[in-house]
């Protein structure tokens, strides 16, 4: 775990918010979430292998490692407490995953939140973009403004040879995900509140995209557009939120209003 914050509040039933990366990423967005989020709220900020703390472990590019990676961890933390989790792009779909295996595991969190990231049935630019060429996939990072300046014209650079394997392989284990969620017996709706939160500029996850993930929840769905482009997951508004509703539901509980 990257990062957790911690209250010493009495009383107070601790809720524990684990967030997912964006592909070719680490966990540094959520860096400032622990302060942002407010009372209550450890903040669980889970890196996938081949970066971070973790860079020196093989990378996941197919769903059952992802399982067998985070799941036992998870498992262990809803059996402590309320949980919920935020998934950024390609963490939404880390998400929808792990919040599926949870359910079954008759585990559920209290919602998954998911941002900048269309459901599964639905596809963007970069869906089939593992296997491009570099003169190919770079144009279409630039689009969504994930090309660093000058990465184009150094095709031996740093970031081409150590950033771009590392997206390519997380590319792959999103087009896994994606296809085990559109599989009737690993995927399917979710009877779990699914929060959307969409930027309102962003090139690669429309807002109107993202209204229908009412397709893959059988419980409420609550859509929420917020300023800016594709990566606005380090935003301390998104973080306050999401913190709210962890509050919120975890209260609903407590008074008998349903998960």
């Amino acid at each position: 775990m990257a990062s957790r914050s911690r209250d010493r509040e009495a009383g107070t039933a601790r809720i524990t918010l684990t967030c997912l990366a964006h592909a070719g990423a680490g966990v540094a967005s959520y860096r400032g979430w622990s302060a942002a989020v407010g009372p209550g709220i450890d903040v669980a900020a889970l890196p996938l292998p081949g970066r971070d703390s973790r860079r020196r472990e093989p990378r996941l590019t197919e769903r059952a490692g992802l399982l067998a990676d985070f799941l036992p961890t998870l498992l262990q933390t809803a059996r402590r407490g309320p949980y919920a989790l935020y998934g950024h792009s390609m963490g939404a779909l880390v998400g929808y995953t792990l919040t599926r295996a949870l359910a079954d595991s008759g585990l559920p969190p209290l919602f998954l939140a998911v941002g900048a990231c269309p459901p599964p049935h639905t596809t963007t630019v970069l869906a089939d973009a593992a296997d491009l060429p570099d003169e190919d996939l770079l144009p279409l990072l630039d689009e969504i403004g994930s090309l660093p300046p000058g990465a184009s014209a150094s095709p031996g650079g740093l970031w081409r040879r150590t950033f771009l394997p590392v997206l390519r392989d997380d590319l792959r284990l999103a087009r896994s995900l994606r296809n085990a969620a559109l599989d009737p017996v690993t995927g399917g709706p979710l009877d779990v509140p699914v929060l959307v939160f969409a930027g309102r500029d962003d090139p690669l996850a429309a807002p109107a995209a993202l209204r229908h993930w009412q397709q893959w929840t059988t419980n409420l769905i609550e859509l929420h557009t917020v300023a800016g482009g594709h990566f606005f997951a380090s935003s301390s508004s998104l973080a306050q939120h999401v913190g709210r509703a962890c509050r919120g539901h975890v209260t609903a509980l407590s008074t008998g209003g349903g998960r």
